[in-house]
């Protein structure tokens, strides 16, 4: 029997609230209520309003992405303690997803593609949905315009 990624986040927070964890509480928090609010955004459009892994995973992965571009303001604002903060909740929220592709992975899914393809974004849209959640955009992007050199 499959646990959801969200029952199992909601179960972590039970733990971090007994052990008093603030940076997982807070993390927790935050994705759980992110799930919320999107699963409320699904119910205008279908009945099913519960959210699937995948769809967990990609509300995990914006949580991310914010975090991520908040350790950048951070940094240039030189608040360490701030910075230390958010990098403590990607890696909590790092947990959840799936394990991120290397490098050498992205670029022999683009290689592999760039054999049919010589516009980026014709590439692009062939390659982001297989690396979805896995690798970052940015990344993604930089291997694709590597290989169509």
């Amino acid at each position: 029997l499959k646990i959801m990624i969200i029952e199992k986040i909601k179960e972590d927070l039970k733990i971090a609230l007994k052990a008093k964890k603030e940076p997982d509480i807070s993390a927790l928090r935050m994705v759980i209520s992110a799930v919320l609010n999107k699963e409320i955004e699904k119910r205008g459009t279908s009945e099913k309003s519960e959210l699937t892994d995948e769809e967990v995973q990609a509300v995990i992965f914006s949580e991310i992405k914010k975090r991520r571009d908040s350790v950048e303001s951070f940094e240039k604002g030189g608040r360490d303690d701030l910075v230390a903060k958010e990098k403590a909740e990607i890696d909590i929220l790092m947990s959840y997803m799936p394990k991120e592709m290397t490098e050498e992975e992205i670029r022999e899914i683009v290689k592999e593609i760039v054999k049919n393809h010589k516009d980026i974004g014709s590439v692009m849209r062939e390659v982001v949905p297989k690396t979805k959640g896995r690798a970052s955009g940015s990344l993604v992007a930089k291997i694709v315009k590597e290989e169509l050199k």
